[in-house]
């Protein structure tokens, strides 16, 4: 309904901004609103998303197994383990082979990992991921055989198997060539393990519960305890830490099925949660992600590029005729050094992402200086954020 109505407002305010005296000034008005608007509707965020309840937990499973069908694109005979899991398997089977005969080309061995939710039943199927441990090259096209996957005390709980999907491709020539999409050692099947047996779980009976959050902010966690009361009544939740909350049942709500009645409603409940001003640098990629709340103090950044570029063009030497001489290469190296134009901006203290952006842009900064640039203004004191790397 907000929606619509804001929808509505901005059709009559394009419909007569032409008769206003500075129609420019209002359009800009009218993007900045309209930009916001939307932006603080949708901050809200539902509680089922933010925290968890505590004493419901996952069971983390793994296991080691085979993936065949591979065009030679397997395991080398480097990978022992590999060749010897081949001669075990085969013997389940009444065939014996040497280990010496066997060539697993088509044949990897992996690590097949998941995690099981609590209270799943026998039969329930769990989405697994695989990936190479030997010096395959890629896993496109395989076949997990079956493999045991157990918990942390051994207990076997899951099978698994199936065909793999990698998401990308993984083309090598003789040469040393190739073309290679995404990563291809590691795949995935969906819903290609079966529980073998009930998980169980404890569900807490008691009329009181408590959940923790997944992002910890303090300020959240006060946030989240003034929507449950104002929603079931004063009292109703309190902070036991500064990133945990206990939640007394209300009255009517504390039977059994008044419990998951009242944790559908509780999960629903929506919050604007509080977010640190981070900057997060990856820099083996080059990708960073400034938060919403980063803010500079005033800064210069001066910023130029120095190129240093070694070029060696090979010289074939031919000997004279008749001096048995022998032809040689003699490499003739040249080397260059390129400095661009130094160029200084000021941010003025800049409170948004895209203040900061800009002024990064106007002197035409790359991704990967900008990574530089970061480090330099949090050395400089000129970032009020938190600096990531990760």
């Amino acid at each position: 309904m907000t929606q619509q109505l804001l929808s509505t407002f901005r059709t009559l305010i394009k419909h007569y901004l032409k008769r206003l005296p500075n129609p420019v000034a209002f359009s800009a008005a009218l993007l900045v609103f309209s930009g916001l608007m939307p932006a603080t509707l949708d901050a809200q965020v539902r509680l089922k998303d933010m925290m968890r309840m505590q004493g419901i937990e996952n069971h983390h499973l793994i296991g080691y197994g085979l993936v065949i069908g591979l065009n030679g694109t397997g395991d080398s005979k480097r990978s022992e383990f590999t060749t010897q899991s081949i001669v075990n398997m085969l013997q389940k089977f009444g065939v014996t082979v040497p280990v010496t005969k066997v060539k697993p080309r088509n044949i990897a061995a992996v690590i097949v990992t998941t995690e099981a939710p609590s209270f799943m039943r026998k039969g329930d199927r769990l989405d697994i991921t695989v990936s190479s441990i030997g010096d395959a090259k890629t896993l496109e096209g395989g076949v997990l055989l079956m493999t045991p996957l157990a918990k942390s005390d051994g207990a076997v709980i899951a099978m698994a198997q199936g065909p793999l999907t990698v998401g990308g491709f993984s083309v090598e020539t003789s040469g040393g060539g190739g073309v290679r999409q995404n990563h291809t050692l590691v795949g995935r099947i969906p819903g290609g393990a079966m529980l073998q047996m009930d998980l169980g779980g404890e569900f807490p009976r008691t009329n009181t519960l408590y959940f923790s959050l997944k992002d910890r902010d303090l300020t959240t966690t006060q946030r989240v305890v003034e929507v449950i009361n104002q929603r079931f009544g004063a009292q109703t939740a309190q902070p036991v830490n500064p990133y945990a909350i206990e939640v007394f049942l209300p009255n009517g709500y504390q039977s059994t099925g008044g419990q998951y009645a009242f944790l559908a409603l509780l999960e629903q409940l929506k919050v604007t949660p509080d977010v640190a001003a981070k900057v997060v640098i990856n820099e083996r990629t080059g990708t960073v992600v400034i938060g919403g709340d980063v803010t500079v103090l005033p800064a210069a950044i001066s910023h130029g590029n120095l190129s240093v570029e070694i070029r060696s063009n090979p010289i074939v030497s031919q000997p004279a005729p008749f001096s048995q001489g022998q032809t040689t290469v003699v490499p003739q190296t040249d080397a260059s050094v390129y400095q661009d134009e130094g160029e200084v901006v000021t941010i003025n203290h800049a409170t948004s992402v895209k203040e900061v952006a800009e002024a990064l842009n106007n002197i035409g900064v790359l991704p990967r200086d900008i990574i530089a640039v970061m480090q330099a203004l949090k050395v400089a004191g000129s970032l009020k954020a938190e600096l990531v790397i990760m």
